[in-house]
């Protein structure tokens, strides 16, 4: 099989949850523990750091591996899902995993395939984990899919966990109540591996003692350490109350991200801290491959700047308050939760424009009653479908959209709603393309 045909392969050959939804869902690990032995355990032959959360786990991920790279070190990054082509999942200092891996990988891989009958997910998990143990890279930024207790990227022990924050997604898979879905985020909590938790939120703050009390885990609430004012020239961090990186820059526009940063900068220091203690011979058992990364460079100011001004270049992140145009303000956010929709929501509302058009397409399965109240009224509405089995008709999105006062056209695609909404624009206009990770994915602007 060429790239093409293995590509084929996967999407029509694996179920994909991105596609097909909950059917889709594998609530074990026993397809990637059967993968990993068969691929002799490459999640035991690289140090990681793993991150969890409802939002922000992306754009976190995307930070710290930017810092990282920044710093010199040979970085891997798994994310998901990706935005246009499937090599972005599995990223090795930047650059997507090359197609003729992914040929070879599955070529390799086809007759365990066959056995194991994986999920998309939990093949795309043990390919990364194989692509990061081959290349030998220093470090390596997991991201997870879905939840984290039975997320198959959970087969890891890594060296120090990141969770964003909790706030409603998926509740049919993860629970219906915060404190029930911060449980399922805090099953990436492992024995004695620090924490960090990038939001301190109330409700859920004690489950997550909890479970850092019972893995004997370090715990750190990011917010209470660190806070990030926004400034003309960026952002003046402050730690434990006290200036310590004065005008902060970030390629990340979000309004949202100040929280992201906080989490990143708390999980650096937790890293640093990590090895000062071991140079300082002040553990007794180091977690593994503390000893080679200790051999080195340190994470400086420096790093840290270049890092996060630079993580779109650095990284390749996209569709994150992604501008796409100044003249109309034209705007791409995958924002796609109660929690997400409703901060770039108020961003939106701070922006400057005569008229918003708002091109809007959503999947089957998500909680319309709980997104569409927090839609402007005022906008004008390019309901659209995004190209893929969950996607919800834009005439059904249209017709729950009207129930809430929100109004304007059906498209049969989403590049057909984004050129409506181009071409009706003015100058002072401003366009926002949303409501789905896969609407802002069919952008050929991107």
């Amino acid at each position: 099989m060429d790239y093409a045909e293995t590509i084929h392969y996967l999407y029509t050959r694996l179920p994909m949850f991105q596609r097909v939804g909950v059917s889709a869902y594998r609530p074990n690990l026993d397809n990637t523990m059967a993968l990993c032995r068969f691929l002799g355990d490459p999640q035991h032959r690289f140090p990681a750091i793993h991150v969890a959360g409802t939002n922000g786990k992306g754009s976190s991920s995307h930070l710290l591996a930017a810092i990282f790279q920044a710093a010199g070190y040979k970085t891997g990054l798994y994310t998901s899902p990706h935005l246009k082509d499937f090599t972005e999942r599995v990223r090795i200092n930047g650059q997507p995993i090359a197609p003729a891996e992914v040929v070879e990988f599955v070529a390799r891989c086809q007759p365990e395939i066959e056995r194991v009958q994986p999920s998309f997910f939990e093949l795309t998990v043990a390919l990364a984990f194989d692509c990061f143990a081959r290349h030998e890279v220093d470090i390596a930024i997991v991201e997870v899919g879905l939840g984290g207790r039975l997320d198959s990227t959970n087969v890891l022990t890594p060296l120090i966990s990141l969770i964003t924050n909790i706030s409603f997604d998926h509740q049919t898979l993860l629970g219906d109540t915060l404190p029930l879905i911060a449980a399922e985020k805090a099953g990436i909590i492992k024995p004695q591996a620090p924490v960090v938790i990038s939001q301190y939120q109330p409700e859920v703050a004690a489950v997550f003692a909890q479970k850092a009390g019972l893995e004997n885990a370090p715990l750190y609430f990011a917010s209470q350490r660190y806070q990030l004012v926004p400034q003309a020239s960026g952002y003046d961090v402050y730690r434990a109350g006290e200036l310590w990186l004065p005008g902060l820059r970030s390629e990340l526009e979000g309004h949202y991200q100040p929280f992201n940063l906080a989490g990143v900068l708390q999980t650096i220091e937790v890293y640093q801290d990590l090895l000062k203690r071991y140079l300082n011979y002040e553990m007794a058992s180091p977690p593994p491959f503390l000893p080679q990364l200790a051999a080195r460079t340190r994470l400086t100011e420096a790093h840290l700047r270049a890092g996060i001004g630079q993580v779109v270049r650095l990284t390749g992140l996209k569709g994150r308050w992604q501008v796409l145009r100044r003249q109309p303000l034209t705007v791409a956010d995958t924002a796609h939760n109660e929690a997400g929709l409703r901060a770039v929501m108020a961003q939106v509302a701070a922006q400057r424009f005569q008229q918003l058009h708002f091109v809007l397409g959503v999947v089957a399965d998500k909680d319309l009653a709980s997104i569409l109240p927090l839609l402007p009224p005022a906008a004008r509405y390019y309901f659209c479908r995004p190209n893929l089995p969950r996607g919800l008709a834009a005439e059904a999105l249209q017709q729950q959209a009207a129930a809430f006062g929100l109004h304007g056209a059906a498209y049969p695609s989403v590049v057909a709603g984004y050129q409506a909404a181009q071409a009706a624009a003015t100058a002072r206009d401003m366009v926002f393309v949303g409501g789905s990770t896969f609407v802002v994915a069919e952008l050929e602007e991107l």
